[in-house]
């Protein structure tokens, strides 16, 4: 979605169009579940914050001197996903385990090897990766969201990268 069709979309949504609304849901649920997901590592933790994310949308939708609604969007999943790992104790749920072992997709191996992969690198790395690669964020973006400079998020998204593609291909670290 281009700018211009965020900030209409974000304009109807402000007049109380449900449409808009749903349309902004369907393109960014899934991004911004995955961002959630990388922080929490919970899967039934993340779904509660996806569902404020888009309640805090509805609510209050981001003002329209926003240069980029979508890294705004994807930045609030970011911070109540932030808010929401500080407020719990870190656990893995044995349900959330075996969840996943008994999943039936073909690629269940190789997803838990990335998410495994994934879950070694850094917080800040994993975020970056996560942003970037899934959430569809532009570099700048990202290191905003972080709060990190440009070429500071740059460096150690090539780094982290590379430490994935190591670990996956049974390479050391």
């Amino acid at each position: 979605m281009e700018r211009h069709d965020w900030n209409a979309r974000l304009a109807a949504l402000r007049s109380g169009d449900m449409t808009a609304f749903e349309e902004i849901y369907e393109e960014l649920k899934t991004p911004a579940y995955t961002v959630i997901l990388r922080i929490l590592h919970d899967e039934s933790l993340a779904e509660d914050v996806l569902q404020e994310v888009f309640v805090k949308l509805y609510l209050s939708p981001p003002p329209e001197n926003v240069r980029s609604p979508r890294a705004y969007l994807l930045q609030t999943a970011h911070n109540l996903a932030i808010d929401c790992a500080r407020r719990r104790k870190p656990a893995v749920s044995f349900e959330e385990v075996e969840a996943t072992a008994r999943s039936g997709e073909r690629d269940v191996e190789l997803k838990l090897d990335l998410e495994n992969a994934i879950a070694s690198l850094p917080s800040v790395d994993s975020q970056i990766v996560t942003l970037h690669l899934n959430g569809g964020l532009p570099f700048r973006e990202t290191a905003r969201i972080l709060r990190l400079p440009l070429g500071t998020a740059l460096w150690r998204y090539h780094r982290a990268i590379a430490r994935l593609r190591s670990l996956l291909t049974g390479g050391a670290v």
